[in-house]
């Protein structure tokens, strides 16, 4: 495909200086170049997020993870002691 770019002067410089030095014609140099920053872009996408939250097989004894309050409770009463006020 053919298609027209503009660049400032500075640019276009580096860029034909660049391609020189790899022995290529401008317009190669710029397609390798695009091509390889849309594989580097698209390698480096993180992975999936994975939430992780037990260790093992199975929650600790008590927990009901379709209770997240109940963790909540778990902590204070480790950290605060039983009992009311």
């Amino acid at each position: 495909m053919r298609t027209t770019i503009s660049l400032d002067d500075q640019l276009a410089r580096q860029v034909r200086r660049a391609a020189a030095a790899r022995g290529i014609s401008v317009s190669a140099f710029i397609a390798k170049t695009l091509d390889d920053a849309l594989k580097r872009r698209e390698a480096s996408e993180p992975p999936p997020f994975r939430l992780v939250t037990v260790r093992g097989l199975h929650a600790r004894p008590g927990v009901d993870l379709d209770r997240p309050r109940a963790l909540d409770e778990l902590d204070d009463e480790a950290r605060f002691g039983h009992g009311g006020r």
